[in-house]
């Protein structure tokens, strides 16, 4: 039979029974749709939640990783073959935790091809004092320049500017979730002070956002020679280097050569981060598993739709075979109407799925100072669209053609008579 007979009983099909023929496109539709809305929905927010952890987190941070397990002074003076000294509760050593030439082992580190950008830090715990409000916080000394290669600084601002620190040799930029708890704003002067006592009058020259309260809530950021000073440490004195590289996968690998080459300990990105790792990973699968289970309970009900219209359509599929129409031109009219169906119920499945994928996007999302997202995260990536389409169609088709090649074997006969 020709292909263009087939396509006008196919047509003719579809426009006999309108109605069904949109159910059966509705189910395609509905399908589609709700499939484009939960995975972009839901790869939204695990994208989102791994661009968090890393926009504040060094692909690798060398740091000395200070020993306490440590000889004694009777292992010193009495040690020997058959001797055992026990020293209970033995007291940590005033150790300092700088790396010794931390800044020529930066200068070495940022030459290497892999590496994107070094940031020399010294972190201290300190004491945040204005009025009646005393806070504990981290106090970070960096070169505002690097840190912000490293983790795009300049675009997590609320207020101030990079210049404002470099200009200024007491300034800090405060996270905005520490300046709303101690009610201090730009120009405003806060006492900081050292766990060992050291304090210096610092003033706020802006604030910044990064997205995670354990952040926000707690760091600021001052030049490195102001912490050096509260710390009353020389230039050189600095506690970490924070690296970030041009691939992720090499951080593993780097880590180990920097650690042997260098001596302190480079701990990369997945080792810092592992159990929020573990966690992205379950909610990876159980979005596979859910996107997976929506698409099968889908072709389920589009087989469904396809097996009822077909069979709806078997005394048309009777005097069609009476009258000389083989097997293989029932199957090929059926797959031609299948594939209308799916053509038409795919594409407004995929314009439907879009539109709420749309406004699920601009819907506003509150999350206090725990996260900096003001709206529902939506993944608009092109492939889940063309799966989409390839699924409504292939599945349809597929929903079509078995139910078809069943019906084609039927005797014309005993159909007619029933």
């Amino acid at each position: 039979m020709a292909l263009g007979l087939a396509a006008n009983i196919a047509k003719t099909h579809l426009l006999a029974k309108i109605r069904q023929t949109v159910i059966a496109s509705l189910g395609v539709t509905f399908g589609i749709a709700m499939f484009i809305v939960m995975i972009s929905f839901m790869t939204g927010v695990n994208k989102f939640l791994e661009d968090t952890m890393l926009t504040a987190t060094p692909h690798i941070r060398i740091y000395n990783d200070i020993e306490t397990n440590r000889r004694s002074i009777l292992d010193e003076v009495k040690s020997g073959e058959g001797r055992m000294n026990v020293v209970y509760h033995q007291k940590p050593k005033d150790e300092k935790l700088n790396l010794k030439n931390g800044l020529r082992i930066a200068e070495r580190v940022r030459r290497e091809p892999a590496v994107l950008g070094v940031s020399p830090q010294l972190t201290s715990q300190v004491f945040y004092n204005y009025g009646p409000s005393e806070l504990t916080g981290i106090l970070t000394g960096v070169n505002i320049l690097d840190e912000d290669a490293l983790y795009d600084i300049k675009t997590k601002l609320k207020s101030g500017s990079l210049e404002a620190l470099l200009s200024s040799s007491d300034g800090v930029l405060m996270g905005k979730g520490l300046a709303e708890k101690l009610n201090v704003t730009i120009g405003n002067r806060v006492s900081v002070t050292t766990p060992k006592g050291h304090t210096i009058l610092v003033k706020v020259v802006g604030t910044y956002q990064v997205g995670i309260g354990e952040i926000d809530n707690v760091r600021s950021y001052a030049n490195l020679s102001t912490v050096q000073k509260v710390l009353q440490e020389d230039p050189r004195y600095i506690t970490d280097l924070h690296i970030k590289l041009t691939d992720l996968e090499q951080a593993r690998p780097l880590a180990k050569r920097l650690q042997n080459t260098y001596g302190y300990k480079a701990e990369d990105w997945e080792t810092a981060n592992a159990s929020i790792l573990v966690s992205f990973t379950i909610r990876n699968v159980m979005t596979s598993v859910v996107v997976t289970t929506l698409l099968i309970v889908a072709g389920f009900g589009i087989y469904n739709i396809m097996s009822m219209t077909i069979y709806d359509k078997m005394k048309d599929i009777a005097i069609l075979k009476a009258t000389g129409f083989d097997g293989h031109d029932i199957v090929q009219m059926f797959l031609l109407q299948a594939i209308v169906i799916g053509a038409i119920g795919g594409t407004a499945g995929l314009l439907i799925g879009y539109a709420l994928s749309y406004l699920l996007s601009i819907t506003p999302f509150e999350t206090g100072d725990f996260l900096a997202i003001d709206t529902f995260p939506v993944n608009f990536n092109p492939w889940f669209y063309v799966s989409g389409i390839v699924f409504g169609i292939l599945t349809t088709v597929l929903a079509g053609y078995f139910p078809a090649k069943r019906a084609s074997k039927v005797d014309p006969v005993s159909i007619l008579r029933g």
